[in-house]
């Protein structure tokens, strides 16, 4: 992934350059944080879209640094500066494609007005989501591999909360959950739920890819969900009976 001059820089390339954690390199002796160079960030971004189509070409647990440094033009060396191992480059990627869906859903749930209908809101937010088959079927299969890891597990449950804390903090303010089940009534039972069903429709994708099919499916879960109206959930019910996979 190469960027000139004047070409916008991709969302891979735009964390690697403002991650704390980029590259080996990072701080200076004074303990002070080293000063990223655009040289520096766009090998970090090349190894991580590299690394990305061979995920997904191979399967996760298929690709070596080797195979990384091969594809994206580098030796050992410029991969060994930046992360410690495979598992580092993925959660970079990781961080990458959280910190995206979370500036989505945030942008969306402040544009929202204080009045807004719940259906309303989740249009909005269902319309900006990222939705990428290829990134399901890499998370997909390091989810089996961190179930197996005990280390590795406990770091993608850190990103987990993470998320989930970022997105509890908006949907306080624009989700009235008075009228939800009680273990839904605070934020962290909240966020859990939204990120649940989030996470469930998106596998969807690993069988049947068309993405309108996924988007609609995942605003009926969400209105169904969040939308304690009377009509609106015994609306939102009969799409989920009709829907395919539905109940």
């Amino acid at each position: 992934m190469n960027e000139g001059l004047g070409r916008e820089v991709s969302p891979v390339a735009r964390t690697a350059e403002h991650s704390p954690a980029a590259g080996r390199a990072g701080w200076r002796p004074d303990g002070a944080p080293a000063r990223v160079t655009k040289r520096r960030a766009e090998t970090r971004g090349r190894l991580m879209q590299a690394a990305t189509t061979l995920f997904a070409e191979r399967g996760f647990g298929q690709v070596s640094i080797e195979q990384i440094c091969e594809a994206a033009g580098y030796t050992r060396g410029a991969f060994y500066s930046n992360f410690d191992s495979v598992d580092e480059l993925f959660f970079a990627l990781y961080k990458e494609r959280a910190s995206v869906i979370a500036e989505q859903v945030a942008r969306s749930l402040t544009a929202a007005a204080p009045s807004g209908s719940i259906p309303a809101l989740v249009d909005r937010v269902v319309s900006a989501l990222m939705v990428d088959r290829q990134w399901i079927m890499i998370k997909t299969e390091f989810l089996l591999h961190a179930a197996r890891s005990r280390e590795v597990a406990a770091v993608l449950a850190a990103h987990h909360d993470e998320l989930r804390e970022a997105l509890a903090a908006h949907l306080s303010t624009v989700v009235d959950v008075d009228g939800l089940p009680p273990a839904l009534r605070n934020p962290d039972g909240l966020a859990r739920s939204v990120g649940t069903i989030h996470d469930g429709a998106m596998l969807r994708l690993l069988l049947d890819p068309d993405e309108k099919a996924l988007r609609r499916w995942l605003r009926v879960l969400l209105i169904a969900l969040l939308d304690h109206s009377g009509d609106r959930r015994s609306d939102a019910a009969r799409h989920l009976s009709a829907a395919p996979g539905g109940a």
